[in-house]
């Protein structure tokens, strides 16, 4: 007898007495035929980062538009922009010890909990970097960087993709992130850390033209990524904004507040999964007259 499992749904097949669903097989075969894309699409990023061009960072990239203190707190709506990240990284956090148990620790949750945990690293490493911007501020703040990405990444492959790629893409970016960025502080060239940035970008618009697998989080992903991009374009416009706004805020300032935003779909995710397991659990009373849920609401 012939065993076969589902990589994403751990469900078992026995194939010789009872043959699998036609819906089953269809649904094995999407998943590995995912796996099999987004592993050549991390290959071709490998490979890009090893061949590619040099790319310099340019000579004045610490020099950023907005250098005015604040009392005693210099570059301080640079550093004090990074409160968007704290904030929602810390909600996200309150907001996972809240939902019901009954979503507990899949996977998506422990990616999840990787991302707000990333958000609050990202706020700490950069308002460091950015109260004294230089070369170990930098690679520091993309530290901080990396977990965010990995904890995102990783709740997207498991939308779209399966459990097991969703590990494997996290565990990846959690190795070729601070490795990229040890690489662009040290011999300046940051060809590594571009493909890493960029790269995860486009895996993750790959990962939302995908059709969502069942027990998918109902995240809206594309303003994830329209968050991502308008933050980039206030980035590049660093200056230019400083300048439009008659010097009230620079672009890399409104960056902060408005990458910080984008965790926001998925804080609204997880309101409404905690509300559809409470009225679940509000259905479904225990023995001694107390929801299953554990909660009184």
């Amino acid at each position: 007898m012939k065993i076969i499992s589902d990589p994403h749904s751990g469900a078992v097949a026995r194939l010789g007495s009872t043959a699998m669903s036609a819906p089953a097989l269809h649904s094995m075969r999407s998943t590995r035929s995912r796996e099999v894309v987004l592993l050549a699409l991390c290959a071709g990023l490998f490979v890009l980062a090893l061949l590619g061009p040099r790319v310099e960072l340019p000579a004045h990239y610490h020099a950023f538009a907005d250098a005015r203190a604040w009392q005693f707190l210099p570059n301080a709506k640079d550093v004090l922009s990074n409160l968007g990240f704290a904030l929602f990284g810390v909600l996200g956090l309150l907001r996972l010890r809240l939902i019901d148990r009954a979503i507990a620790w899949t996977v998506n949750r422990q990616m999840a909990a990787l991302f707000f945990l990333g958000l609050v690293l990202t706020a700490l490493c950069s308002a460091n970097y950015h109260g004294q911007p230089d070369g170990a501020g930098l690679w520091l703040d993309r530290l901080g960087m990396v977990v965010a990405f990995a904890g995102l990444l990783g709740l997207a492959t498991a939308d779209r993709v399966s459990d097991r790629a969703a590990r494997a893409l996290a565990v990846l970016m959690l190795v070729a992130g601070p490795a990229a960025a040890t690489t662009a502080m040290h011999s300046l060239d940051q060809l590594a850390w571009v493909v890493v940035q960029f790269g995860g970008l486009a895996i993750l618009v790959w990962l939302v033209l995908n059709k969502p697998v069942p027990g998918a989080w109902p995240v809206r992903w594309w303003l994830v990524i329209g968050a991502y991009v308008l933050a980039k374009l206030f980035e590049l416009g660093d200056a230019a904004v400083f300048e439009w706004t008659g010097h009230w805020v620079s672009g890399h300032s409104l960056k902060h507040l408005v990458a910080s935003c984008a965790a926001w779909p998925v804080l609204i995710a997880l309101r409404l999964l905690s509300a559809v397991a409470d009225v679940a659990a509000s259905r479904t009373p225990s023995r001694d007259g107390v929801p299953a849920g554990g909660r009184w609401l």
